[in-house]
């Protein structure tokens, strides 16, 4: 089963529907519309090896899961799964009827604190990591290797660099052996002390992601002790690429707006987390999932960036608290009923084969 496929045969449609901020009923103008949906495997692919779980359009703005792993994450209380079980009847473009021995109220339990509470959080960082990169932006050039060393040097430290400056000497004329019983201590030595031979050089070249060591002649003395902070480095590389990931493919309308605000961090990320903690304190007051949002005026408000990052963070922890008392009072079960769910797929793959397709 492809996306294609599925699209030029929908008969192995079980349900259509709009989805995202048109369900939400928070599309503004340029809002995308985006589709989710259940589809059933043909009954020959379903008992051979190509067996499919989900498909998606190359945007991933339309994406469809078969009726099995569709149940097995609504077990598992996946917020986009409820969401789409529980579309508003306006934004449903196909529903077949099997669908109907699907009820939402069966499979809502306690764990949704854990499951939109996390998402929420998965927003709150997405967030939070643009405001680090608003701040804290990274340069075009990456640092070196040598950028994370250090010299021991007039009772205190300085840097690689700034060392070798002072001395005259040039990185690939030294060379490096390592100080045994200091995590990434090396004494340092330089080609001058050398009668016959070469040093490899602290570092291969600009693009090395570590310091390399040299043959060194017995009873040689060395010139400096040399730590590199190779954690530091990681950490850094790690940082360096992720921020330059996120230049290259960020949404630069969105990212634009968000400057255009005054603010730090992305408001719909921070919309979103509150649309999840909201959803999440609707289930365990009311027992039902409610996707078209009555508070659409103020999540819009976090959108248009009319609050401060901090005083969101303080929200959120307000709100995380009311949840949880909730959820501790609430009526809902531990968990779904994987029984129910079991003989819901049996008894919807037995009728829709039944019926004639194959």
């Amino acid at each position: 089963m492809t996306f294609n496929y599925l699209k030029q045969n929908p008969r192995w449609f079980l349900l259509d529907c709009i989805s995202g901020s048109t369900a939400y009923n928070l599309n503004v103008k340029g809002s995308d519309t985006d589709k989710k949906g259940i589809f059933i495997m043909p009954q020959k692919q379903l008992y051979g090896f190509t067996q499919t779980a989900q498909v998606a359009n190359e945007s991933s703005d339309e994406v469809y899961f078969e009726i099995g792993r569709f149940l097995e994450l609504l077990t598992k209380n996946n917020p986009n799964i409820l969401e789409l079980l529980n579309t508003p009847k306006q934004f449903v473009l196909y529903r077949h009827p099997l669908m109907e021995l699907i009820k939402p109220e069966d499979f809502l339990s306690k764990l949704c604190l854990d499951t939109f509470a996390g998402y929420a959080h998965s927003q709150i960082k997405k967030a939070r990591g643009l405001n680090k990169k608003i701040n804290k932006p990274m340069d075009e050039e990456r640092r070196s290797v040598l950028d994370f060393c250090h010299v021991i040097y007039n009772d205190g430290s300085v840097t690689l660099t700034e060392w070798l400056e002072t001395n005259g000497l040039a990185q690939d004329q030294c060379g490096l052996v390592s100080l045994d019983h200091f995590r990434n201590g090396y004494l340092l030595y330089h080609q001058t002390q050398l009668t016959e031979g070469s040093f490899r050089g602290i570092i291969s070249g600009p693009e090395a992601d570590d310091v390399q060591l040299s043959s060194v002649p017995k009873g040689l003395a060395h010139l400096a002790v040399m730590n590199f902070n190779k954690d530091g480095y990681s950490v850094y590389c790690k940082e360096y690429k992720e921020y330059h990931e996120w230049v290259t493919k960020r949404n630069e309308l969105r990212y634009q707006s968000t400057l255009s605000q005054g603010k730090n961090y992305d408001a719909k990320n921070m919309m979103h987390t509150f649309r999840l903690l909201n959803m999440a304190a609707e289930i365990a007051q009311y027992g039902e999932v409610r996707v078209n949002r009555p508070d659409r005026d103020f999540l819009l408000k976090i959108r248009n960036g009319e609050f401060e990052f901090d005083d969101l963070m303080l929200m959120v922890e307000e709100k995380m608290m009311e949840i949880g008392e909730l959820y501790s009072t609430s009526p809902l079960p531990e968990r779904p009923d994987l029984q129910k769910a079991e003989d819901a797929l049996l008894e919807i793959r037995a009728e829709f084969y039944t019926a004639g397709y194959q």
